[in-house]
């Protein structure tokens, strides 16, 4: 039987791991989440019929969900790390709408001219109709940044209301539910592959759309491969510069909207 003070070693590296045994790859694996996620968000805009390029796509929410995990690991100041995050999600709201398709009526009720400032800030409101993928990234991170101050009664307060308003952003609790597995699990990558696996399983036998072994799942269970990657151990090689790190996601969608517009 394990003694009280390795288990209390084991709970305490679940919920404040001080390092990563999983994929410290951080650089290589980046480069793949945004090479997946730009090949699904072009084919959802201009090639809706090739399905292999939204399966492709699968596999980039789950590396940003491990990337984003670790990152709260390694950095030196997880508010600021948080902050970072957030701005990111406030400039690329409007092109997500924009670049995705996200767009409504009500973005463009008010006329440019003669109210260009009521003009944008009515299309920019109304843009978070559909909140784009950082926002569920920022709320995630959040729930973190709390539990790492051991601010426990927030963190459950945060989880609770992303859980109650589960339908209103990308992806919805379990997006967030993903991230948590990767954090709780950076220790260890058995339990990692398990955990989140057996999530990811979970999570897509909801859906309808592809049958494997006599069972039905939606398009998540393409993302398999991916916990795999996460998983492996290995050393970190490069970093991306942060101006690529934090620049692509708004870039990719600013030409996704130009491109749309032409």
């Amino acid at each position: 039987m394990a003694s009280l003070p390795a288990l209390q070693r084991f709970f305490a590296s679940l919920l404040f791991p001080q390092r990563v045994r999983t994929n410290q790859a951080d650089g290589p694996l980046r480069i793949l989440a945004f090479v997946t996620m730009f090949i699904d968000h072009a084919g959802k805009m201009f090639f809706p019929k090739l399905i292999v390029l939204r399966i492709i796509g699968r596999l980039a929410f789950p590396v940003f969900a491990y990337s984003l995990a670790m990152g709260i690991i390694y950095t030196r100041d997880d508010v600021k790390y948080l902050s970072r995050v957030v701005l990111l999600a406030l400039i690329s709201q409007p092109l997500s709408a924009l670049g995705l398709a996200h767009e409504n009526a009500r973005m463009y009720s008010v006329p440019l001219f003669p109210n260009p400032f009521l003009s944008i800030y009515t299309f920019y409101i109304n843009s978070w109709d559909y909140p784009c993928v950082l926002m569920t990234l920022s709320l995630a991170l959040a729930i973190l940044v709390a539990l790492r101050h051991k601010n426990f009664i927030l963190a459950i307060g945060l989880y609770m209301l992303c859980e109650h308003f589960s339908t209103s952003y990308d992806y919805g609790i379990n997006g967030i539910r993903l991230v948590l597995l990767f954090y709780f699990f950076a220790e260890h990558p058995p339990l990692m592959a398990l955990a989140a696996g057996g999530f990811l399983v979970w999570w897509s036998s909801h859906g309808q759309s592809y049958t494997f072994f006599g069972h039905t799942f939606s398009m998540e269970i393409y993302a398999l491969p991916s916990l795999l990657l996460c998983t492996i151990p290995m050393k970190r090689t490069f970093r991306l510069p942060r101006l690529v790190t934090y620049g692509f996601y708004p870039a990719h969608l600013a030409l996704l909207a130009l491109l749309v517009k032409l």
